[in-house]
């Protein structure tokens, strides 16, 4: 896949989730987030007004820090493919 064809896959992917009106697994949602920020390469703080949460979303932006973009929006695009194929 080059390079045009995963950012409109990890584009896809990113409106998939954002469309889908149930809720998500907490795990998931974190595995997202994070992939999502790596991706995007956001240099943004995890920000939420419960602490709990905010450590959280530390660890999980922790947890992707040796990962590029690419390989981000690649996981992402794949977190999202099996959630949509075996969580349905």
């Amino acid at each position: 896949m080059n390079s045009e064809e995963l950012n409109t896959a990890f584009l896809n992917a990113v409106k998939s989730i954002n469309d889908h009106t149930e809720p998500f697994p907490a795990d998931l949602l974190l595995r997202l987030y994070s992939y999502y920020k790596k991706a995007t390469n956001s240099q943004d703080q995890p920000s939420s007004s419960n602490p709990l949460i905010s450590a959280f979303k530390t660890n999980a932006l922790f947890q992707t820090r040796n990962l590029s973009s690419d390989e981000a929006k690649e996981l992402y695009i794949e977190t999202v493919t099996h959630y949509f194929l075996y969580r349905k």
